[in-house]
């Protein structure tokens, strides 16, 4: 993970509303996504989970550039959870909550009985996740998984807990003074 590494330390941060955000290429494609890099990433995800799943599941839109080349990797189908809705019948709407903005996102093609892994970029308050495992599971399907790049949250292990399923990442960072910490 010498490429990652090396582009969070060099990372510069914005404060939004008080939330430190740090800009990275995996977590926002700015500034430009090395292909390198993406590749670094996609084989570490591949490895730090077994993808016994029906499904990769994805938050659009900074988990689309992870889904689709771990799909390929793994031979596992995915799918992106939209910001708007297509009105697809069995679509799951759900209101998404993160550090930083609060609105509505749209599922498609999860059925019953069906075990899912979900990908993201960052987890940070678990907001998201928690958004998302709820409607997966009143759907009648499993989240076997979720796998992420970066991991901002407070305590992981006490999400994990919180959320009941294996939490995998690739780093462990915080944001202190405007500069990124690899923690």
């Amino acid at each position: 993970m010498e490429l990652l590494r090396k582009s969070v330390l060099e990372c510069p941060t914005v404060s939004l509303n008080g939330y430190e955000y740090f800009i990275h290429p995996i977590s926002d494609g700015v500034p430009e996504v090395d292909p390198a890099l993406l590749k670094e990433v996609i084989n570490g995800l591949s490895g730090i989970f077994e993808f016994e799943c029906d499904l990769i599941l994805t938050p659009e839109a900074m988990g689309i550039h992870l889904a689709a080349p771990l799909s390929m990797t793994v031979g596992v189908s995915y799918s992106v959870i939209r910001k708007r809705s297509y009105g697809l019948p069995g679509e799951i709407c759900i209101s998404k909550t993160t550090g930083y903005s609060k609105n509505e996102m749209f599922i498609n093609g999860v059925r019953k009985g069906m075990r899912i892994v979900i990908v993201d970029d960052v987890i940070s308050t678990g907001g998201t996740l928690r958004s998302i495992i709820d409607a997966v599971r009143n759907a009648g399907a499993d989240v076997v998984g979720i796998l992420s790049v970066f991991d901002k949250s407070s305590d992981p292990k006490e999400l994990e807990v919180s959320l009941k399923v294996p939490v995998r990442t690739l780093m462990r960072i915080r944001t202190v003074n405007g500069r990124v910490e690899i923690v």
